[in-house]
């Protein structure tokens, strides 16, 4: 049938019995023991197969004209009666059917209307319906639907169809076409639904091992990982973690990554899975973060021989770190971006990790934040060393060469950055709502928004530099930042300095990622940030509650006057700051000291030992997976840096952990 729809797209003659000659002949070529019985056995088959196609030739141009008739005249209120029809006719002629179609009424009516636009397909393109119709069929192997529910189901669509026209010759083409459908996914399903699928369906670990347990070693991961039939492919194990059967995905990853000799050979499924699936690693970290840890354990083996106290253990880290095309794997972005702190903690984990950050990124890292040290370093000469010593030419020289490094190399560099990443952005459509205002996801980062503040503070300190102010009023001295033209803007300018200068350092936190532990006590002050600003915002509430209630009282004391002066003198009580002398003052008016005594209870007393419970306790939470917090920090950064490492660098790195080479299990075992 699939032939003859092939061969009515053809425009020019077929002739039949010249292609038979030419097949026999083929035949005799390829068979050096070609004998009478291949020639009948031949011709017979020719025979069957040329009589069905001639009787089918001319058919299908007919059919589809036919079809594609009756579809023109349907308008929306006839397709809305296939739509619900069908699934009513399908279901009194097999209730079973009802537990395979529990989908929204929306998604019914597109399959409805799909299945009316495959019925048309299958006679204009045929060959990529057979395609399309493959890989539908597999899915459905995956699904469990038993094959005996097609027949009542094209019967049904049959009969709705009949009820919206009296054209045999529509109806036939329909019920031709869909028939033929119906047998292609039948014959399908029949070859796809392996033992191993069908363990799957029920999400039994228990079947999936029996069903495994039967093939052989050298096929035994191919069970798992691929189902084929014609050229569309299935992986079961794939299917498994889409479909949530945890259980059978568990047990496929653990048989796949469970080594078994057979004399001199090893049989271990690691290399398959990851040359079937090289994205693994994603999808259980997007799918089935739960079955990480599995995985990472196979990739693990451990001798059960212990020598001097100790056990020797294999890494199979290969394709962690090196992908199809020998470049870096994406693995370690795939584990950050999961933010799992336990897993990050993985020993496997860890030394691919670790490996690549001290071998390769390292060096490119130190690198690239050198220049920004030494930026820091001509800031803090210029602006807090030389801005305060002894006036002299050699000494505004030094400080103008400085700002003006600065202003060029630092600011610029940072302002052309910027300019890239926001064009970036706003070109690929990644920018992120915040309140009604969109900003380039970039600066969701705190380095990012840290980076673009401190260049703002630059530019202001551009344009209030006191230098230039000075350069028509210098009364002779160049290079003077002290004229009566920038008295004004002296004091703004050195607040812009200082605000500028505290950005360096907070963008200087980013080299804790050296160390772990330095990383984890930095990751753990930003974490128990939140407890400080939530005590200082309840500080400030009492703090204003008690300012306005003190103003309110009949006093003349002058520390408390008003409420802004009450507002500071009480910050002053709870930092410790005022002195014994306003206390004794304060024995003058009672019901002042009565409300100060009130305020001292419940900030010095109450909220500041609050505040120090949380930070314990925050602490002690955060505490158990600082080590993961910091490990994620130091992946993250080892995935920003690698696309900087250059490729000639990064084989001979390849190259010197020669991973093809066999790891040995034990003297004398040649290992795997």
């Amino acid at each position: 049938d699939v032939l003859s729809l092939r061969m009515a797209k053809y425009k020019g003659n077929i002739n039949l019995p010249e292609y038979r000659a030419v097949m026999l002949a083929s035949l005799r070529s390829l068979c050096k023991d070609w004998g009478s019985q291949h020639e009948v056995s031949w011709s017979w088959l020719w025979e069957n197969v040329e009589r069905m196609l001639k009787a089918l030739m001319g058919k299908p141009a007919v059919q589809e004209k036919a079809l594609a008739a009756l579809y023109a005249s349907l308008d929306e209120a006839a397709l809305m009666v296939i739509r619900k029809e069908v699934y009513q006719k399908f279901f009194a002629l097999a209730p079973a059917g009802q537990d395979y179609f529990k989908q929204s009424t929306t998604r019914l009516y597109f399959i409805a209307d799909k299945l009316v636009a495959m019925t048309l397909d299958m006679y204009k393109e045929p060959k990529r319906m057979v395609e399309d119709i493959s890989a539908l069929g597999l899915r459905h192997v995956g699904y469990g639907i038993p094959t005996d529910l097609f027949g009542p189901f094209v019967t049904g669509c049959v009969q709705v169809v009949r009820m919206l026209t009296d054209d045999d010759a529509a109806e036939e083409a329909f019920r031709w076409s869909l028939n033929l459908i119906s047998r292609m996914l039948t014959r399908v399903i029949n070859e796809g639904s392996t033992i191993v699928m069908k363990a799957i369906n029920v999400n039994s670990a228990k079947m999936l091992k029996k069903a495994v347990g039967c093939a052989p070693r050298g096929k035994r991961a191919l069970w798992m990982l691929n189902v084929q039939v014609g050229t569309q492919s299935i992986s079961p194990l794939m299917w498994a973690i889409e479909t949530g059967s945890l259980e059978s995905a568990k047990a496929i990853i653990q048989d796949l990554l469970t080594i078994r000799a057979d004399r001199d050979r090893y049989y271990y499924g690691m290399d398959s899975m990851f040359e079937r699936h090289p994205d693994v690693i994603q999808r259980l970290c997007l799918d089935a973060p739960a079955l990480m840890p599995v995985l990472l354990d196979g990739l693990i083996w451990r001798s059960r021989v212990t020598e001097n106290g100790q056990r020797r253990v294999n890494y199979y880290i290969k394709h962690l770190m090196v992908d199809e095309h020998g470049d870096f794997n994406k693995t370690i972005e795939w584990i950050t971006d999961n933010q799992d702190p336990k897993l990050v903690c993985h020993p496997i984990a860890s030394i691919v990790t670790d490996m690549i950050w001290t071998r390769v990124a390292f060096r490119t890292f130190l690198y690239g934040k050198a220049w920004f040290v030494f930026t820091l370093f001509v800031f803090i000469g210029a602006q807090s060393i030389l801005g305060h010593a002894k006036s002299s030419p050699e000494v505004r020289i030094s400080m103008f060469c400085a700002r003006l490094f600065i202003y060029l190399f630092s600011m610029g560099q940072m302002l052309f950055a910027h300019t890239r990443n926001i064009l970036r952005d706003c070109r690929r459509g990644t920018l992120v709502k915040i309140w009604r205002c969109k900003i380039p996801e970039y600066l969701c980062q705190w380095q990012g928004f840290a980076s673009l503040l401190l260049a703002v503070f630059l530019m202001v300190m551009l344009c209030m530099e006191p230098v230039l102010h000075c350069m028509q009023d210098n009364e002779g001295r160049l290079f003077t930042g002290k004229c009566a033209s920038s008295k004004d803007i002296r004091y703004p300018y050195s607040i812009a300095s200082a605000a500028a200068m505290l950005m360096y350092f907070l963008l200087l936190s980013d080299l804790s990622v050296f160390s772990t532990r330095v990383s984890a006590f930095v990751l753990i002050c930003t974490r128990v940030v939140s407890e400080v600003a939530l005590f200082l915002f309840g500080l400030t509430f009492f703090v204003l509650a008690f300012a306005c209630a003190v103003s309110a009282l009949e006093q003349d004391n002058p520390d408390f006057s008003d409420i802004p002066n009450s507002a500071l003198q009480l910050y002053k009580i709870t930092l410790g700051m005022f002195s014994g002398s306003n206390f004794d003052i304060l024995t003058e008016y009672p019901a002042l000291m009565i409300a100060i005594f009130i305020y001292v209870v419940t900030t010095v007393i109450f909220m500041l030992n609050l505040l120090i419970a949380q930070l314990n306790c925050s602490y002690q939470a955060t505490y158990q997976d600082m080590l993961g917090f910091a490990r994620l920090n130091r992946g993250k950064i080892v995935t920003e840096t690698m696309p900087s490492v250059a490729k000639s660098r990064w084989d001979r790195f390849v190259r010197s952990l020669r991973l093809d080479e066999r790891v040995e299990f034990g003297e004398g075992d040649i290992g795997l």
